[in-house]
């Protein structure tokens, strides 16, 4: 990573500088069987898609508020890095309302919860494969995976974005975008990623510091990767171990 990296969307710019093939973000689901990966490039054209999408179809600007309530999931760290490009605040299982715009997953209470926002309401299915709400999504709520597809592969923010804005809301502690870089990176050696190559498998959920640190911004600021589980608990130790040794994890957050 790049020393002038000074926003989370910076980092993102330097890994697919650096290598867009690697992999960067490989998600499980113990619940339904789903195995994702994304690669460096894969990621960041779904991260652009979405920030076209907030900044062209939502209208949102450098400043506002978006609430994320979502679980640790592939989709939701394309959400906390789309809105580090446009320049919003991402308000990680924050008060929808609140926000300007609310992402709800597809549970009925987040979604219930969703509906205090007055602005717009975006579900995600968390399908595999980024997969459609079927037959149609919530009431009063836009389809992500209907939205997304048509947006520009390419994301340039109307206003450059500004490191030292608030960027994000975990916890009900708000950071930078500097911060969370700074963070991040002061952090990485702690977590075990100790620089390009290394991967982590995290079983934390994204509603902590800790969460979005193993599994997103510590791997993303070190050139490193992540193994992103969740309901991790619903695999046995052997299934575990078979992972941590099939992905070639080198250290774990659980």
């Amino acid at each position: 990573m790049n020393a002038t990296d000074r926003t989370p969307a910076d980092l993102l710019s330097s890994a697919l500088a650096a290598d867009p093939g690697r992999p960067l973000v490989t998600f499980y689901d113990d619940a339904t069987g789903e195995r994702v990966e994304l690669s460096v490039a894969t990621f960041a054209n779904w991260v652009a898609k979405t920030a076209n999408l907030l900044q062209d179809e939502l209208s949102v600007e450098p400043g506002d508020r978006v609430a994320l309530l979502l679980p640790a999931h592939w989709q939701t760290a394309v959400w906390l890095l789309a809105c580090a490009s446009v320049g919003v605040v991402a308000d990680v299982a924050g008060d929808a309302g609140a926000a300007d715009v609310v992402v709800s997953g597809p549970e009925p209470e987040s979604l219930d919860a969703a509906r205090a926002c007055s602005g717009a309401r975006i579900a995600l299915a968390l399908r595999p494969l980024g997969g459609r709400f079927a037959p149609a999504p919530p009431e009063g709520f836009a389809d992500y995976a209907v939205e997304v597809p048509g947006q520009g592969d390419r994301f340039v923010p109307y206003a450059p974005v500004d490191p030292e804005a608030p960027a994000l809301i975990v916890a009900g502690r708000e950071f930078s975008g500097a911060e969370v870089v700074e963070r991040a990176r002061a952090e990485a050696s702690g977590l075990g990623l100790t620089g390009p190559g290394a991967r982590i498998l995290s079983g934390l959920p994204y509603d902590t510091w800790e969460g979005l640190s193993a599994g997103l911004y510590g791997p993303l600021a070190s050139g490193g990767s992540v193994v992103l589980c969740r309901h991790l608990e619903l695999a046995g130790a052997g299934v575990v171990d078979q992972r941590i040794e099939a992905e070639r994890v080198s250290v774990t957050a659980r």
